[in-house]
C-alpha cells in the first residue's frame, strides 16, 4: 500500500491502485483522467478536495459504481485516515483491491451498507 497516495476525489484507493504505476494521485499533474473527470472537475469547482466533503452526495460519474461510491460513503462517516487503516488491515490480510483488471473483493456489492460493513471488518457478509 502506498499510503502517501491516499484516496482520489471521488474515493478510489490511490494507494491500493496497480493499474497505473506512474500516477501521483488527482492533484499531482500525473492523473491520466485529469481531463475527463467529471467528480475531479466538480469537487474542484466546489473548492473541495474529496467528494466526501460535499454537502451534496451524489452518484454521477464514476460515483456510479459501488467501490467509489462506498469508499466516497465510509470517509464522510468515519474519516479519511480510519478508511485507509481499514484498507491497510485488509490488504494485509489478503482482500484484493484489484483482482482482476480494476475488478477486486469491493466491487462485488449491490448494497452500501454491506460493503461499508465489508471496509469496516474485512469480512463479508453472511449468507442469509
Amino acid at each position: 500500500m502506498k499510503r502517501e497516495l491516499g484516496i482520489a476525489r471521488c474515493g478510489l484507493a490511490c494507494c491500493l491502485c496497480s493499474e497505473n504505476t506512474t500516477c501521483g494521485g488527482c492533484d499531482s499533474g500525473s492523473c491520466p483522467d485529469t481531463a475527463t473527470c467529471e467528480v475531479g472537475a466538480c469537487s474542484k469547482t466546489r473548492g473541495l478536495a474529496h467528494c466526501y466533503e460535499c454537502p451534496d452526495p451524489c452518484r454521477k460519474g464514476i460515483l456510479s459504481k459501488i467501490k467509489p461510491y462506498g469508499f466516497t460513503e465510509f470517509a464522510r462517516r468515519f474519516g479519511e485516515e480510519h478508511l485507509l487503516d481499514c484498507l491497510e488491515r485488509n490488504e494485509a490480510t489478503g482482500i484484493a483491491y484489484h483482482r482482476q483488471g480494476i475488478i477486486g473483493d469491493y466491487d462485488d456489492f449491490g448494497d452500501l451498507e454491506e460493503l461499508l460493513a465489508f471496509i469496516e471488518t474485512g469480512r463479508p457478509p453472511k449468507d442469509n
